[in-house]
């Protein structure tokens, strides 16, 4: 998160917690990406990842954007 922030760069994961060190503990990054897709299918991840970079671009920063097989869902992170 230190990096992310410091760098200005999106975090993409697939780890929930970092939810709660945004939301609950007041961490502090650009925005979040989280995959929650199989790990197993890579080819979806990629896919999804993809779609959500082209319907949401520059728009992903500032946002909790959760990525799954059939949807988005996003949320505003607290400034």
């Amino acid at each position: 998160m230190a990096r992310a922030q410091r760098d200005g760069r999106l975090l993409l994961t697939e780890d929930k917690d970092f939810g709660d060190l945004v939301f609950r503990r007041g961490g502090r990054v650009p925005g979040i990406v989280l995959l929650r897709i199989d790990p197993a299918m890579h080819a979806l991840k990629s896919r999804r990842l993809d779609a959500a970079i082209a319907r949401f671009g520059d728009n992903l920063f500032g946002r909790y954007m959760t990525v799954e097989e059939a949807r988005f869902r996003s949320r505003p992170l607290r400034r």
